[in-house]
């Protein structure tokens, strides 16, 4: 059987291009903090004495794990071949920052989530036209596109044929598309998608990476503003010590699906932006209290039945805590009730 993943996801080069990632991106930007959100290290040892926590720092598949509070590592640890000034793909996790955009512009009046993205996008098709900005920032919406990592890459001319992921991946720039087919960016590929009724017959997620694309694009259609615009002013915010790097597809629009890169402590930085609900070192507030706290109280989508945790405005949730996880087993988590990330 043919394998359709790029060589970085082949078994052999993945630890080594997740560590890289930002290298293998074919255009991405980096973004730097003016001020730095400075962390005092003092370890509760209770954390590395958990069997849960030795035991996932102690896999071969391990690369990084922090916990912060407020402003002080709790807990810090790296594998052999990672340091902590290095960068890791963030992958999915980059999700998350649709929390904070869409919360801010609910707050100040710029974006009613019950309006169909056809109201901001008219060009979209009909694998999004009449979905809700609700329904996308919750994963509700039924389309041709399948979150299937072993799909094949390759066009399929059949209409409403499954897309898989493997295809967004070529929006994404992180791979050339098959010889004889023209490049094409992330939006070009969200407005090709189709469904018949993207309306969700079931209460469980329906993960789709690119709802995160649509939502860039409302974004940027109700303000007038670019979604880098948006990326800067969330990572000053957070006070990060090294670069964000964020990847961009070939009409340069930032790949907020999963495109991020940044270190383990600046992740952690990250989270506890999310923490402070959304309130930045700087004072400046670039998410929503209250949306952050709508967002965990219990509506969205299900998880799948095995999982206590459910998609709720672009991001995991039980009910306490909120983040994203990434493909290749990265997570980010932020419990606001007690600062911590």
């Amino acid at each position: 059987m043919e394998d359709d993943k790029p060589n970085w996801n082949l078994p052999d080069n993945r630890r080594r291009a997740f560590h890289n990632f930002e290298t293998i991106m074919r255009y991405s930007v980096g973004i730097r903090a003016p001020s730095v959100l400075p962390l005092t290290k003092r370890i509760d040892r209770r954390i590395g004495d958990m069997p849960e926590v030795r035991r996932i720092t102690g896999t071969t598949y391990f690369s990084a794990m922090v916990v912060a509070r407020d402003a002080t590592v709790l807990f810090e640890a790296y594998a052999p071949d990672f340091t902590p000034e290095q960068c890791h793909s963030m992958q999915s996790i980059s999700k998350c920052v649709m929390n904070l955009i869409f919360g801010r512009l609910v707050d100040n009046g710029s974006i009613d989530l019950n309006q169909k993205i056809k109201d901001y996008i008219p060009e979209i098709g009909s694998g999004y036209a009449e979905a809700t900005i609700q329904q996308v920032l919750d994963m509700d919406v039924i389309n041709n596109f399948d979150e299937n990592y072993d799909a094949s890459y390759r066009y399929d001319s059949q209409a409403g044929a499954p897309v898989g992921y493997n295809r967004e991946e070529i929006a994404l720039g992180w791979r050339l598309p098959p010889e004889g087919e023209q490049q094409f960016g992330s939006r070009e590929f969200a407005a090709s998608l189709v469904s018949d009724n993207v309306i969700n017959a079931t209460d469980y997620t329906e993960y789709r990476s690119p709802n995160t694309d649509v939502l860039g694009w409302v974004a940027e259609r109700a303000t007038g503003r670019t979604p880098i615009e948006f990326l800067i002013e969330i990572i000053e915010a957070a006070g990060i010590e090294g670069t964000y790097h964020i990847g961009l597809d070939c009409d340069g629009v930032p790949q907020f699906a999963g495109g991020a890169c940044m270190t383990a402590r600046d992740m952690a930085r990250y989270g506890l932006l999310f923490a402070r609900n959304g309130k930045g070192i700087n004072g400046k507030n670039v998410g929503s209290a209250q949306f952050i706290q709508e967002t965990r109280n219990g509506r969205g989508t299900k998880g799948t039945k095995s999982q206590y945790y459910g998609y709720s405005n672009a991001t995991f949730t039980n009910g306490r805590w909120l983040g994203h996880g990434g493909y290749g087993g990265q997570f980010m988590l932020a419990d606001p009730d007690t600062g911590t990330a």
